[in-house]
């Protein structure tokens, strides 16, 4: 496969305004992020960005960012309209979706979800779990819960439904990991189609991926990474990156 990984970003964070550009040890989110999908060495990065602050930043940085219509809806969507840009010839069989908001993600996850599309010809979006980080997690619904159906000690698993649910009974949780890749051809039906019952009800779009019939597969990861969504998050980041000198 030839994947390409497209980072979506975007100014216009209700809990968090401008974090993309927020200052984490003196290098932007956003490129920070940008350097942890370089590391991945999985394809080329680019950033799918909602505003031009943002398309300034990756560019001052030496990455190539795509200006994408702020009135998009998801990140998804972002995401397949620089795809249009980037590659309106179709080299790119696959697109890896890392999120804008994981400044220290692990090189590997991009690897891993790129990995899991060409080893199981089934899939058609992979993701990544972790295990929870305290019992707490199960019934917190911003922590969004994989059931998964996997052999014992599998290092991936079929996801059968996500939620923000408690789930029943006094088993471990896999905490799911917003990190996808898709199939190029998925990403254009899934693009297409509107949202779901279940995705409304639960507003998580990988439901309706399920609802539409696509496969998505899951490998477990040790530990979920750092995602800034508040400034609680953001001054966590910070001290991660004084703690680590990265």
């Amino acid at each position: 496969m030839t994947p390409i990984i497209l980072i979506p970003a975007r100014l216009a964070a209700t809990r968090l305004p401008d974090k993309p550009l927020a200052q984490i040890g003196g290098v932007s989110m956003i490129v920070r992020v940008l350097r942890q999908a370089e590391a991945a060495n999985a394809g080329p990065v680019a950033v799918a960005a909602g505003d031009a602050a943002i398309v300034e930043a990756v560019r001052a940085a030496g990455g190539t960012a795509v200006l994408t219509d702020p009135a998009l809806p998801s990140g998804s969507d972002r995401i397949m309209a620089a795809l249009a840009a980037l590659d309106p010839e179709g080299r790119h069989d696959a697109v890896i979706n890392l999120q804008g908001d994981m400044p220290f993600v692990d090189p590997a996850m991009v690897r891993a979800c790129a990995e899991l599309l060409a080893q199981r010809p089934e899939c058609d979006i992979s993701t990544l779990v972790a295990p929870e980080l305290s019992p707490a997690d199960r019934s917190n619904p911003d922590v969004v819960k994989a059931v998964l159906a996997m052999a014992p000690d599998a290092a991936t698993g079929r996801a059968l439904y996500f939620t923000r649910s408690t789930l029943y009974g006094d088993q471990p949780v896999w905490r799911h990991v917003g990190l996808y890749g898709y199939r190029r051809d998925a990403l254009a039906r899934f693009t297409r189609s509107p949202p779901s019952p279940l995705e409304r009800r639960e507003k998580l779009e990988q439901l309706r991926a399920l609802e539409m019939g696509l496969s998505i597969h899951a490998a477990v990861f040790g530990a979920a990474p750092i995602s800034v969504d508040t400034p609680a998050d953001l001054a966590a980041a910070r001290a991660e990156a004084e703690r680590t000198g990265s």
